[in-house]
């Protein structure tokens, strides 16, 4: 990582970290269980205040995330390959409630070094979005993924990454997931809270699975909520580069 003052890559920044990574449990904030690190941090959370130009790409964890981020991130550079290479995703667009061992910063040390217009990534659900994003009229990106594929890539996500809470056996987890006790909360109140909002809120929301089927026209409609006019040539690249042919 080069921002923030943080002159290390991200596996060298785990390295340093040693042993305090390990699995964080969840604790409830206003009734969703969030990552330890996240809930301890709650006020700094709620109190971050975007600018009016920032833009927000919420999703439930593993709904197309980083797929969006890349395409809105080559999207805002005309589809430059190479501006896209300048750092890592989880640099270019901080994860706004994201709280890890130093010397890894957090997502709120990044936006602190940045000047807007920002892209800022998040898992919250809607109730628990900063209420800042609202009040500067922030535009929000929101993609939402089925139940079924959602549900198995979270549960291999989390067998994965060692900071997530013990996924425990397949079964087990499938009665989690539909309860609610994951990381975020309940995928149902999840997708519905931000369909309910989206038109009050002037919130784009994109499915996963529209994206898959034709990426160009949802590309357009980002590009269009995003207020650019880029060329057919730019976004053909854009779709080219953002394929799964090329990650």
């Amino acid at each position: 990582m080069e921002q923030g003052g943080v002159g290390l890559s991200f596996s060298e920044a785990i390295e340093q970290a040693g042993d305090v990574f390990h699995r964080f449990p969840l604790l409830e904030v206003r009734g969703v269980p969030l990552m330890e690190p996240i809930a301890l941090n709650w006020d700094s959370v709620a109190a971050f205040t975007p600018h009016p130009s920032d833009l927000l790409i919420s999703t439930y964890p593993k709904a197309g995330t980083t797929w969006t981020q890349e395409i809105v991130d080559l999207l805002l550079n005309n589809g430059d390959a190479d501006v896209s290479k300048r750092a890592p995703i989880t640099v270019r667009i901080p994860f706004l409630e994201i709280f890890s061992p130093p010397p890894i910063p957090s997502g709120l040390d990044l936006l602190k070094e940045m000047a807007p217009p920002r892209v800022i990534k998040t898992h919250l659900p809607f109730q628990l979005v900063p209420e800042g994003f609202w009040e500067n009229k922030c535009k929000v990106i929101y993609v939402a993924r089925n139940a079924k594929d959602n549900l198995v890539s979270y549960y291999h996500f989390d067998r994965m990454n060692l900071t997530q809470p013990e996924p425990g056996p397949w079964d087990g987890y499938i009665h989690k997931f539909m309860k609610g006790n994951l990381g975020w909360g309940s995928w149902y109140d999840h997708v519905k809270g931000y369909w309910r909002e989206r038109e009050k809120k002037n919130i784009l929301y994109l499915f996963y699975e529209d994206m898959k089927e034709n990426p160009r026209r949802e590309i357009v409609r980002i590009m269009e909520y995003l207020g650019l006019g880029l060329s057919d040539d730019v976004i053909e690249r854009v779709v080219q580069l953002t394929s799964f042919k090329e990650r």
